[in-house]
């Protein structure tokens, strides 16, 4: 599959970049998997909903310029819908089979904008509970691979 995992913010423990690294190396033999980090934007102290939602929509506007009009944006958000391993492993064998490529678009501690959440395809939820944002990456790289797994008939614990 041709994926990007599109990110606010880097990660500052090594731990997570080791995690995410080593998910990536994996994905490498089920096709051409990216990881793009846009900045993430101070969080203003003490400055209210009006000063949140501005540093949300600086962070979605730099998001939305690393996705194209044919990608199947897959945006990830606490109040979604959610599904199984194995459904996911058969969205992304659709995806693949339609040469679109698929988006995966984590946002930052305040969550995506407006026009990024307009602009998914798919809004999906991992779990009802939250997540830091930089673990999320790790959570969703281990569930492609696990997708990828399933794919192609390959052992993978449960």
């Amino acid at each position: 599959m041709n994926a990007l995992v599109l990110c606010v913010g880097s990660l500052k423990e090594k731990w997570q970049r080791d995690a995410c690294g080593e998910y990536l190396t994996r994905l490498t033999r089920y096709g051409k998997y990216e990881l793009t980090e846009v900045p993430d934007e101070p969080e203003p102290a003490g400055g209210g909903e009006k000063l949140s939602l501005q540093v949300i929509k600086k962070e979605g506007q730099a998001l939305l310029k690393h996705i194209k009009p044919t990608d199947f944006v897959v945006a990830l958000c606490i109040r979604a819908g959610q599904m199984s391993s194995e459904k996911l492993a058969e969205s992304v064998r659709r995806w693949e089979n339609e040469g679109r490529r698929a988006v995966f678009v984590i946002g930052g501690s305040l969550g995506l904008s407006k026009d990024v959440e307009d602009r998914a395809n798919l809004k999906l939820s991992f779990s009802p509970m939250t997540f830091p944002h930089q673990l999320m990456r790790v959570i969703l790289l281990e569930q492609l691979y696990r997708a990828e797994k399933i794919n192609a008939g390959e052992r993978y614990h449960k």
